[in-house]
This record gives C-alpha cells, structure tokens and sequence, in this order.
C-alpha cells in the first residue's frame, strides 16, 4: 500500500480551518493509504514558543486529531521529536540540498520578512527537516495545499540528488495528493483573510474546543453585508464574508458553494446562521467533547503517542542505516 506523511503544528487554537482544511481529509485518507500523522513539535519553535504552552497544544492537537476520527489502530499518531531520526536526517539533507534551492522558499521571506537577518537558521533550514520527515519513511504521497506544493517539490530534488550523488535508488520522489476537498476558511470578521490561529481576535475563528454556546455567538456574530444572500455564484462576486459562511456551509455538509446557493438563495443571513449554526454544532460538538474527554485523561493519550513514536521509529530505523552505511558512516 502507498504510504503517506502528514503534520500539523502544535501551535495552538486548533480551529474550523484546520479541520476542514487538513484533519477531516486525513480521516478519509487512512481508508486508502498506510499513514503516519505526526505533530510537528520541531518545526514549531523554529519560532518562539512558550515551553509550557508548546507541551498543552502538542497534546491538544494530537487529541483533535484522534477525536475528528484517526484510529490509531489503523495509522501512527506520533510526536515529531519523539523520534530523533527525523532530526538527524535533516542534518544530512542539509549537506545535500544546495543554499539556492532553499533562497527560494517562499514561506521563510513571508514569515522571516524584513526581520530576514535576525530569523533563526532554524526557519531558513526547516524545509529540509520537512524533507526529512518524508523521506525517513520513504512515504510514497504527501497530501499538499497550495502553500506547501514548493516544499514538496524541495524534498523531490533533494531525494533525487542525494540517489544521484551516491549513485543509489534509496529515496522514491514523494508524489503530492491534492485534495480536491480541502475548504480554505476564512475569517468570520474578514472574509479576504484566511482564518488563522494568530488573529487577535477570538470571534475571527471557530475553535475546535468552542461549545455550542460560543459557535453560536460567533457565527451570529460573523460579518456580513445588507444584502440578502445571492441565488447565484456569480452573485458572490465582491462579497467574499458572504462566500465564506457559504463556503463553510457547504464544506461542513459534504457539498458544494452551487449547492448551498441553491438552498439558501434569496434568504436574509439571520436565518442563514441559524441553520449554519445547527449544522457547525452538530459536526463539531462530539469533536469537541471526545478531545475533552482526552485532555482530562492525559496518560491515555501520551500512551497512544508513545507507541505511536516506537512505530514511526520501526520504520525509519532501517531507512537511517541504509542511509549511514551510504554517506560511508562508520557503524556504531
């Protein structure tokens, strides 16, 4: 079976957009795939993080994650530095990929910005330790969006150099699955902003541990415009607060924007949200309650996380030793 890699940051206030954006397709994607899902600890703090808070939000999203439904019967849900062979293949990808290559990253000029000098090595080189999360596990497909394609592509020209340079056929060439399902939410103050974890205000989000009562008051309390919702998509034009309540709609019952226009064409946004609300409740609430269920509880889950670090582990020690013995590393 093909195998994939996944991760997602423990970075805190785990929200609608990252499950309809990433955590509801990796559900999916354990039907067809062998999957390894990690939470990618190390890639979190090539940015201050506070350590208390980085240990809370490691295990707030990895209970996120079992609880939007990832059987880790099934696939490996482990913690990124729970297992140091990421760590010390990213160091040997970093003596194969060239500086030019990682120059281009568009993500490190977004992030580093004009601050670019005082950015930590840290954030120029992690797209190598990305490189490595993947090609530890020699995983066959990793699901992309737009903003992660480059990276892939990176990990592709670092695996083919280092096969070239050594002359061996160690590393296949991860191939992207693109999700056609994967909704990009946007801020319920700013529909022209994605929603984001670090927008100050609460209300611009829906989190994964909000209750009823609090989606309620932040979808009643999303902006929109006076006028009634359209009944075509081209009518979405110049509205985007409009599109993305549509948007969420239609990605949180399976269906498409023409869809939800379809049902809800012509009617006032109050009695949208109402309806937008009952559905959001009825996805969300025993997501919400089953990740509670595991933070007051959490010896059970480090447990699935320590075996999931000893699995992970299984596989890419033999990975490690093939690629020692190939870089000409004297065995231990």
């Amino acid at each position: 079976m093909n195998r994939i890699f996944s991760g997602i940051q423990p970075t805190g206030n785990l929200h609608l957009g990252n499950y309809l954006g990433a955590v509801r397709n990796w559900v999916r994607l354990q039907n067809d795939y062998e999957c390894l899902f990690c939470v990618v600890d190390l890639h979190a703090i090539t940015v201050w993080q506070d350590p208390a808070e980085l240990t809370a939000h490691t295990r707030e999203v990895a209970a996120a994650v079992l609880a939007a439904g990832i059987d880790p019967r099934r696939n490996i849900l482990f913690v990124q530095s729970h297992n140091p062979d990421h760590a010390q293949l990213a160091w040997i990808l970093n003596c194969v990929a060239r500086m030019g290559w990682l120059n281009r990253m568009t993500q490190f000029k977004d992030k580093a910005g004009k601050n670019r000098e005082n950015a930590s090595v840290g954030l120029f080189a992690y797209p190598n330790l990305m490189s490595a999360d993947i090609l530890a596990y020699r995983a066959t497909h990793v699901p992309v969006g737009e903003d992660q394609k480059q990276h892939l592509e990176l990990a592709r020209d670092t695996a083919q150099k280092f096969n070239n340079d050594y002359g061996v056929d160690l590393f296949p060439l991860p191939e992207p699955v693109i999700l056609a399902t994967a909704a990009r939410i946007m801020s319920l103050r700013d529909g022209t902003k994605k929603m984001s974890k670090s927008d100050e205000s609460d209300y611009s989000r829906i989190n994964m541990t909000d209750d009823a009562d609090t989606i309620e008051l932040k979808l009643r309390k999303a902006k929109t415009d006076p006028l009634p919702l359209p009944d075509s998509v081209e009518g979405l034009e110049g509205r985007p607060e409009a599109a993305n309540l549509l948007d969420i709609w239609a990605a949180l019952s399976d269906g498409t924007r023409a869809a939800a226009i379809e049902r809800f064409g012509g009617r006032t946004f109050s009695e949208f949200k109402k309806e937008l609300t009952e559905l959001a409740v009825s996805v969300l609430g025993p997501i919400s309650s089953e990740m509670k269920r595991y933070l007051a509880d959490p010896a059970e889950l480090d447990a699935i996380l320590a075996k999931g670090a000893a699995d992970a582990r299984a596989l890419s020690a033999p990975v490690l030793a093939d690629v020692s013995k190939v870089v000409g590393f004297l065995k231990a």
